[in-house]
């Protein structure tokens, strides 16, 4: 799993680069405006109206193809996934209809603080942007195929052509047709489509039109994928509800909680998503073997791992919190105020940083297990809880209050995750875990110290970003100095993969 973990953050390492340029883009070209505002709304209707659909069939699809294999052998897997493809046509196309008969009052459930120009340029964006639901679904499922099949590099690699064709729309859409930006959505969200037909191919994947709606594995899916569309759409819907009382604290708040969710979502996409997409269809095959003691040991490790790499930058996010934002986004359009309501919106998603990590690699525990009801009904209790928050702190805080919020949900949904998960497969190591967890903590806090204090003697005789980069450099250094001598495990057996490599290297 290291190995394909490694390979896979990578690869999305170089996605996320495309995807700070996309973002840094955006901000440079329209900043925190009504017209930034009101593209970002569009994009997120389709992403929330079927991105939970897509979510919950992407989840369900990995054990129940496993199981289909286990049982039945490929050939009624792959009938299976065309029959599977088929209906997800059929259930996007109502979506699409659905959503292009009542845009406007979907606007207004969106972003209720919207009005007059704003609102219109909304609702013209969201027309267009609908039409990328198709592509979303057969992506998913087409991720999941390849994965079962061993290739994790083109799931990893399509965020690429995505990044890539939305940045060339932003810039085009300043010089043409605001449209443009809308249009140029739905193009990349279809070429991460046209990236992975010819992959689907040489994995002996052969289109079929198949529509069975009473196939018994359709409904043992539905079973499955239910209850994870539920807790799925739990989470849509607190996006929903911060993005709407963003739209009414200030112009802008819902561009700054995008511009500072992306970064938050730069750690949870290399670290997290790296290990998790590699951990998911491994685990998935050991609970249909019924190896729970090796999923166990998987499960460990995989928790270890991103501690391990969201910690410390976790401690590196709140440290350097507005010196990032401005590196990054502080050009253009996008002004102080908008560096201060990102900043302050980045400094509390940090607080969540692991609860929102940890949690995802427990929900695909579970998942794995075919129990999917549990992290529905966790999902529920953060969602509760995640509304009354965001009323109380926006209240007091403003668009920090609703990162704030988000972040206590998730790290305490995490926490009932894994007292959900140690009642359902007994003990798996939390005492190694916790252990780990402190160690890994102190020698956090310890590289923030000195990287702070590096960095405020640096700006005196160098430039900020200068002085940025040397300070997180010399913090990273000590970092690692300080878990090597601590001897957590999982750093001691990629020492010795190193050393291994070096003298294989040097011979």
């Amino acid at each position: 799993m290291k190995k394909t973990a490694l390979l896979i953050m990578v690869i999305t390492i170089l996605s996320k680069v495309f995807g700070f340029a996309r973002e840094i883009t955006l901000s440079y070209l329209y900043g925190a405006s009504s017209i930034s505002d009101a593209y970002l709304i569009s994009i997120t209707i389709p992403s929330v109206i079927f991105g939970f659909v897509a979510t919950g069939l992407g989840a369900g699809y990995i054990p129940m193809y496993s199981k289909i294999i286990q049982d039945d052998g490929e050939i009624d897997a792959n009938r299976f996934t065309n029959n599977l493809i088929n209906i997800l046509i059929l259930i996007c196309t109502i979506i699409i209809l659905a959503g292009l008969l009542f845009t406007e009052q979907i606007v207004k459930i969106f972003a209720s603080g919207f009005e007059g120009g704003t609102f219109a340029l909304t609702v013209q964006f969201t027309k267009i942007s609908l039409l990328a639901i198709y592509f979303t679904g057969i992506v998913s499922i087409f991720s999941g195929y390849l994965q079962i099949k061993g290739n994790y590099i083109i799931p990893a690699l399509i965020g690429l052509p995505l990044n890539i064709f939305v940045i060339l729309s932003i810039i085009l859409s300043k010089s043409t047709n605001i449209l443009v930006l809308a249009v140029g959505y739905v193009v990349a969200v279809a070429s991460q489509l046209l990236l992975m037909i010819p992959f689907m191919g040489k994995n002996k994947f052969k289109y079929k039109i198949i529509f069975d709606l009473k196939d018994k594995y359709i409904i043992n899916m539905a079973y499955i994928a239910l209850p994870i569309i539920l807790g799925v759409s739990v989470n849509q819907i607190n996006m929903l509800v911060d993005r709407t009382i963003a739209s009414q604290i200030v112009v802008g708040g819902i561009s700054a909680l995008n511009y500072a969710n992306r970064l938050n979502g730069f750690v949870q996409g290399i670290f997290v998503l790296s290990i998790a997409t590699a951990l998911y269809p491994m685990i998935s095959k050991m609970a249909a073997e019924n190896n729970i003691g090796g999923l166990k040991s998987s499960l460990a490790e995989a928790i270890t791992g991103i501690n391990l790499l969201v910690i410390p930058s976790t401690v590196v996010s709140m440290v350097f919190v507005t010196p990032i934002v401005t590196i990054l986004f502080g050009r253009g359009a996008f002004d102080n105020q908008a560096i201060h309501m990102t900043s302050n919106a980045l400094f509390f998603y940090s607080i969540g940083m692991v609860g929102f990590g940890l949690r995802d690699i427990l929900s695909r525990a579970f998942y794995s297990m075919q129990d999917t009801k549990t992290p529905m009904i966790n999902a529920a209790i953060g969602m509760v809880l995640n509304i009354i928050l965001n009323i109380i702190l926006s209240k007091y805080m403003g668009i920090g209050g609703l990162a704030l919020a988000t972040s206590i949900a998730a790290t305490l949904t995490t926490v009932l995750l894994f007292i959900s998960l140690r009642k359902k497969i007994g003990p798996f190591g939390m005492k190694q875990i916790s252990i780990s967890f402190l160690k890994i903590l102190f020698a956090s806090l310890i590289m923030g110290i000195l990287a702070k204090l590096c960095f405020d003697k640096l700006i005196a005789i160098l430039s900020q970003n200068l002085s940025l980069f040397m300070a997180i450099g010399i913090g990273a250094v000590s970092y690692f100095v300080i878990i090597y001598f601590m001897k957590i495990e999982d750093v001691d057996v990629l020492v010795k993969a190193v050393k291994r490599t070096l003298r294989k290297s040097t011979a």
